[in-house]
């Protein structure tokens, strides 16, 4: 079934089916940015690469345009981004604790 417009769904269980599609696209999304995160810190030396000031500045700049483009708070997807990268940074931090770690 092709997906509803949101002034297409005629009752509240059509708008939380087409809120449930886009979770699992949300979902799926963010598992295939996991994926190039997880390959990042293989990448990287040492934890204190983890953290890249003007690379998280430069996301959070395309993702609160892209959300203007869209009609979206800015302000919402630069709450969600920083999250989501706050998380990521903190895995990479890990990974790479525990590469270092396992070299010595």
């Amino acid at each position: 079934m092709a997906p509803r417009e949101p002034p297409d769904c005629k009752d509240m269980d059509q708008v939380r089916a087409e809120i449930d599609r886009i979770d699992v696209a949300l979902v799926d999304l963010i598992g295939e940015r996991f994926a190039y995160v997880d390959r990042a810190w293989q990448l990287k030396q040492s934890p204190v690469e983890a953290i890249v000031p003007w690379r998280i500045q430069q996301v959070i700049d395309k993702v609160r345009a892209r959300a203007v483009e869209k009609g979206l708070p800015p302000e919402l997807a630069e709450a969600l981004w920083r999250q989501m990268i706050g998380w990521f940074i903190q895995y990479e931090e890990e990974k790479l604790r525990q590469q270092t770690e396992g070299k010595k």
